[in-house]
């Protein structure tokens, strides 16, 4: 579904179909909303019948239809409460849904996606789009149910009451339900605008907090207020604008209920006057256009809102709708068999994109339990084929496999339970050290999370916290050093335990202080497991069983490091290089 080539109806439509909590238990509350509507015209049909037989009843009579009158109005009052309370607890539950699948949704996705979105266009996707939806479906979808259900069964007596007064009506309301459906369109275009706006606002502000530090550090602060504030201009004007129109769209539902309850009293009193309609016939009609106009009304403010509303669920279902790049074969596909494993690339090709190969026709094997150290220059593909190991991406021709299974038929379960990847910055959620380490095993104790730690040579640095376990780490890990970090993240891969380790550039951000405590920690980590650890440190390279050296995308070169160095290639002169600026920076 495109972001823009679905009116309002067909996207609700859709959203009722693909999200079954909007109508659960739909047949009772159906029941309810018929019930209250129907019962509301009793009143109608009483005063017809007073009127009209006034001279006739006795005081008794009355009383008793005054009585009947009174109880209709209460039936349909409960009746109507009932419909909507369970209309609004089946929106709360399919709103619900919506945003727990297009969160997951987000998270299907290849990592490549997520990093060509900016962040916060897609938390607009579960906050903003969801909450413009939410408002439509707490208020305007029950009163737009309601209001056609009451609609509905109001024309019906119309046309018993009267087929000449109703057919007036009738046609005087097709007419003004044709243009709206016309003009919906037109307000449609502009609740798009407003929420593209909205996304793109979320988005600057998103930068502009989590790029505090740097905006500080180059004094851009002026320049970032003024992006921030034209982003917000925008996005104030393109709402203005449909609110605006859904105003007007408001205002003429006046003029048509002012048009219509003066052409009904005109055309009732001609037929009076040549004995085809009796008085309490007229004002039994006049209450019914009352009862016709009210829900109409209700409906064309709702028009604003589910214009609004569909604006945000086309947004929604572009990220449902769309294909899954990285997808889980399930119960179909092959565990990973107990114990070590290897990993194998065979003719592994990967573009960003449309974009230029980034990776070419790679084939290389890697044995169980092998310490493999991956380098080459920035921009020679390694951390793309690191990427493309743990399947956080699909190759776009060959194929990866572990041990021995195509990669895209290992089940996730399996192959996150089994395989670790470690970036090259840590990242923390918010919340305290022990969380963060949890997080990679949910189920592990207080004190199986500390002995990780001390399994990695980490107890003592962890003591130093203020708080131990339960120091609060901060949004991204704010509160601690990279170099801190990243002591977490690789905790995190331990208590996992995994059979494959992949690290990109782990050691690249750390601070010479903790250099010696992360070297060793990943020595205890790396040891017994295959591993695969993208460095530019070639001191990592020193102590792997072997080195894969990419270059311009392709696998140039692979060996030991004192293979390597002998060889006089690509790789001896990285080394000299490297231990040329060890050497000056000593």
């Amino acid at each position: 579904m495109s972001d823009k080539g679905s009116g309002a109806a067909s996207v609700l439509v859709k959203t009722l179909r693909e999200v079954p909590a909007f109508t659960k238990g739909v047949g009772l509350t159906l029941g309810f909303v018929a019930l209250g509507s129907g019962v509301e015209l009793i009143p109608p049909i009483l005063v017809q019948r007073v009127i009209d037989n006034v001279d006739t009843f006795s005081k008794g009579v009355l009383y008793q239809w005054g009585g009947l009158a009174l109880a209709g109005v209460i039936l349909s009052a409960l009746a109507s409460r009932a419909g909507r309370t369970r209309l609004a607890v089946a929106a709360a539950h399919g709103l619900h849904d919506i945003r727990v699948m297009t969160f997951g949704r987000l998270h299907q996705r290849s990592i490549l996606h997520t990093q060509e979105q900016r962040r916060g266009a897609l938390v607009a996707r579960v906050t903003a789009d969801i909450d413009a939806i939410q408002r439509f479906f707490d208020w305007g979808g029950v009163g737009l149910l309601v209001g056609l259900a009451r609609v509905l069964f109001t024309m019906t007596l119309m046309f018993l009451l009267s087929w000449k007064l109703a057919a007036l009506v009738g046609a005087t309301t097709a007419l003004y339900v044709f243009l709206l459906i016309k003009f919906q369109k037109v307000l449609g275009r502009a609740h798009d605008r407003a929420r593209g706006s909205v996304a793109n606002a979320m988005a600057i502000a998103g930068e502009a907090v989590s790029g505090v530090p740097t905006i500080r550090a180059h004094g851009a602060e002026k320049h970032i207020l003024g992006r921030l504030s034209k982003a917000l201009e925008r996005e104030f004007w393109s709402d203005f604008k449909a609110r605006v129109m859904g105003n007007a769209l408001f205002a003429t539902a006046e003029l048509y209920s002012g048009s219509i309850t003066a052409g009904v009293v005109v055309v009732g009193v001609l037929l009076g006057i040549q004995d085809a309609f009796t008085a309490g016939e007229l004002v039994a009609f006049m209450l019914l256009v009352a009862l016709l106009v009210d829900p109409l009304q209700t409906m064309v403010e709702t028009i604003d809102s589910m214009q609004s509303a569909a604006a945000g669920l086309r947004r929604i279902f572009k990220v449902l709708d769309a294909d899954i790049e990285v997808s889980d074969p399930g119960e179909s596909g092959t565990p990973l068999p107990a114990g070590g494993f290897g990993v194998a690339a065979t003719g592994v090709s990967f573009a960003y994109g449309d974009g230029p190969d980034v990776l070419s026709d790679i084939d290389v094997a890697v044995g169980a339990g092998q310490r493999i150290a991956v380098v080459g220059e920035t921009g020679s593909g390694k951390t793309t084929f690191s990427k493309l190991v743990v399947r956080l991406m699909e190759p776009k021709a060959g194929q990866i496999s572990l041990a021995g299974i195509p990669i895209d038929r290992i089940p996730f379960k399996s192959l996150r339970s089994r395989v670790t990847f470690v970036p090259q910055e840590g990242f923390l959620m918010d919340g305290t050290v022990l969380t963060n380490v949890q997080f990679g095993k949910p189920a592990a104790t207080r004190d199986e999370v500390r002995k990780a730690f001390d399994d990695l040579g980490l107890g003592a640095w962890l003591d130093g916290l203020s708080d131990g376990l339960d120091s609060e780490v901060g949004e991204r890990g704010a509160k601690l050093s990279a170099g801190e970090r990243q002591l977490v993240a690789l905790t995190r891969a331990w208590i996992v335990n995994p059979d494959l380790l992949v690290l990109d550039e782990a050691t690249s951000a750390v601070d010479p202080a903790l250099e010696l405590q992360l070297r060793d920690a990943l020595n205890r980590l790396l040891e017994g497991r295959t591993s695969l650890t993208v460095a530019h440190r070639l001191s990592t390279a020193q102590a792997a069983d072997a080195v894969l050296v990419f270059d311009q995308g392709q696998l140039v070169e692979r060996g030991t490091h004192v293979e390597l160095v002998a060889a006089g290639g690509i790789y001896t002169k990285m080394f000299e290089d490297w231990m040329a600026g060890t050497t000056s920076s000593a």
